[in-house]
């Protein structure tokens, strides 16, 4: 069945925003779709759980941190070849712990994104983001 005929899966990513507006990403590692490109972390749903505990649970499995608030941004569906997600995009400032690669991926803080190349999903939400971590320029 194709990737646009199946119900999408939801998916919890969370924007970690230091004060200066500085933002987490992480790159995808080999064997997963699209590796080697960079993303804001996050995972999938599960069954029962709701987006704000499916985040809290993927940064502390993924980067060892414990998300203390976080707050919805925005949420936006894209059909990749492999699959239809929708993405539940939440903001936090506020967290508990450094983050580390506790899956092997790279991750780098980011002012002007610098890192490439950027998962397609990702693309259309730098501009608003930017809008939202640089509310003057």
């Amino acid at each position: 069945m194709a990737a646009e005929k199946t119900k999408p899966v939801d998916v919890a990513v969370g924007i970690l925003m230091q004060p200066n507006g500085d933002v987490l990403l992480g790159q995808r590692p080999p064997g997963k779709p699209y590796p080697g490109y960079w993303e804001f972390p996050g995972g999938k749903v599960e069954v029962e759980e709701s987006i704000l505990e499916a985040l809290k649970r993927e940064f502390m499995e993924e980067l060892g941190i414990e998300v203390l608030s976080a707050q919805p941004w925005c949420c936006v569906e894209h059909v990749y070849p492999h699959a239809h997600v929708r993405l539940h995009f939440y903001i936090s400032r506020e967290w508990r712990g450094e983050p580390q690669s506790l899956e092997g991926q790279a991750f780098a803080w980011q002012g002007s994104l610098g890192v490439e190349p950027l998962l397609p999903a990702t693309i259309p939400l730098i501009e608003w983001l930017d809008r939202l971590r640089y509310p003057s320029a």
